[in-house]
């Protein structure tokens, strides 16, 4: 049986399949998040790629022991696992979830593909999935924190003032500059890097597609499918683009116009490159970038 919050507050997840479904996207929200700035670095794709078993089995096992104790502490779901047979199990779903959010990331930046043999594969699975994994085990710390907090506290202050294009504005301006902010955090380190132009010259306009696609599913994922602490709370701000899908829209474009900006302060890209070069890097640095703008989204 699901614990009930402390608070009030009634719980927002939904119960049997629809539950299960919200809390595994919560858990995958926070693999996106802890495991996208590894998955833009070569030196773990060539390593991934010549490891043996035995060492990735060694792997498996330590990362298995840490995500046990975590979860012990504090797992990706609401509610404890009081027994060590309930802990072993969430373990073994928590690393599931990293693992394929990992793979799914690898076959989207063309880093795995029907033709890459089996040891590569996995390699390069395990070795990507083990910042997922960690990141799924710790989505709630990652995700939810005390923003349902600061949003109320935020809105008894604007309930001060009169006119409501004051709030208006207000939440549209928070949201732009928390998307701002959160696809810094997350992107500048991985601008500068010759992963973003490696991966945009394997890339066809088909996958560049695929690329926005991914980039904008995951960032819903992480603010409305969630449903995390301030999930309910979102949907009655005023902004100009409240909506989900004209929220995730525009936050995208802000997370890609930031990543131009980061690869031109970086000298990826320079005034003198033909356009198609800035949209190939942009893309492709947008994808971490967006889902850091959906973090910053959260606190706000």
């Amino acid at each position: 049986m699901r614990k009930q919050n402390n608070n009030s507050q009634p719980n927002i997840r939904g119960d049997g399949w629809r539950g299960e479904i919200e809390e595994i996207i919560s858990g995958a929200s926070g693999g996106f998040l802890f495991g996208i700035p590894l998955l833009y670095t070569m030196e773990v794709w060539f390593i991934g790629s010549y490891v043996q078993p035995p060492v990735l089995l060694c792997i498996l096992g330590v990362t298995f022991v840490i995500i046990l104790l975590l979860n012990r502490i504090e797992g990706f779901r609401p509610q404890e696992s009081e027994t060590l047979f309930g802990a072993i199990a969430e373990t073994f779903e928590t690393i599931a979830i990293g693992m394929t959010c990992a793979m799914l990331m690898l076959v989207i930046l063309q880093r795995i593909d029907v033709q890459t043999p089996l040891t590569e594969i996995l390699g390069k699975i395990v070795f990507e999935g083990v910042p997922f994994s960690l990141g799924v085990a710790f989505s709630r710390s990652l995700l939810s924190g005390d923003a349902e907090v600061s949003f109320k506290n935020r809105n008894q202050t604007e309930s001060r003032y009169s006119g409501k294009h004051k709030i208006i504005w207000q939440d549209t301006l928070a949201d732009f500059v928390a998307t701002l902010i959160g696809a810094l955090f997350i992107a500048f380190s991985i601008a500068p890097t010759d992963e973003v132009v490696v991966l945009a010259a394997s890339a066809s306009p088909l996958w560049l597609l695929i690329i926005i696609a991914a980039s904008m599913l995951i960032s819903y994922g992480i603010v409305f499918a969630a449903s995390f602490t301030n999930y309910s709370e979102r949907r009655q701000q005023q902004g100009l683009f409240q909506s989900p899908q004209s929220e995730t829209a525009l936050s995208y474009l802000i997370s890609l116009v930031a990543g131009l900006l980061m690869l031109w302060f970086f000298q990826k890209v320079s005034l003198n490159d033909p356009w198609f070069i800035w949209l190939r890097y942009g893309i492709v640095l947008s994808l971490p970038a967006s889902i850091g703008g959906a973090a910053g989204r959260l606190a706000v």
